[in-house]
C-alpha cells in the first residue's frame, strides 16, 4: 500500500510538472485582444510612471505571444523601458525608436 501510494503522489507530480511546462502560446487574434486592453488604458501613456506600466503589463503578454508579435513586443518593451528610466540614454534611445515604430506598423499589420 505504502509503495502503491507513493506511485501516485510521484505520478502527480510528474502531471503537475508536465502541465507546468506545456507552451500556452497565444494565437496572433489573442495576442491582438491582450495587447489591446493594455494600450487603451490612458494611464499608460502619462510619462514615466506610464511607460514604465505599460512595459511591466506588457511583459507577461510577450512570454506567450504569437511568432507574429513577439518581436514587436520585444521592441516596445525595450523602448519603453529606457525611456521610463530617470535619465534615458539619448543615443540608445534614438537606436530603439526605429524599432519601436516599426514595431507599432507591425501591430497595425496583424491587429487592425
Amino acid at each position: 500500500m505504502k509503495k502503491f501510494a507513493t506511485a501516485l503522489i510521484a505520478a502527480g507530480l510528474v502531471a503537475s510538472a508536465t502541465a507546468c511546462t506545456a507552451s500556452n502560446q497565444l494565437t496572433t487574434a489573442e495576442t491582438c485582444e491582450r495587447i489591446q486592453s493594455v494600450v487603451s488604458n490612458p494611464a499608460n501613456n502619462a510619462g514615466k510612471t506610464g511607460m514604465n506600466r505599460l512595459a511591466n503589463q506588457i511583459r507577461p503578454i510577450h512570454a506567450v505571444a504569437s511568432d507574429d508579435l513577439k518581436g514587436a513586443l520585444e521592441s516596445i518593451i525595450e523602448y519603453t523601458d529606457e525611456q521610463a528610466k530617470e535619465t534615458p540614454d539619448e543615443d540608445k534611445l534614438a537606436e530603439l525608436t526605429a524599432d519601436y515604430e516599426e514595431a507599432g506598423s507591425t501591430y497595425s499589420q496583424f491587429c487592425s
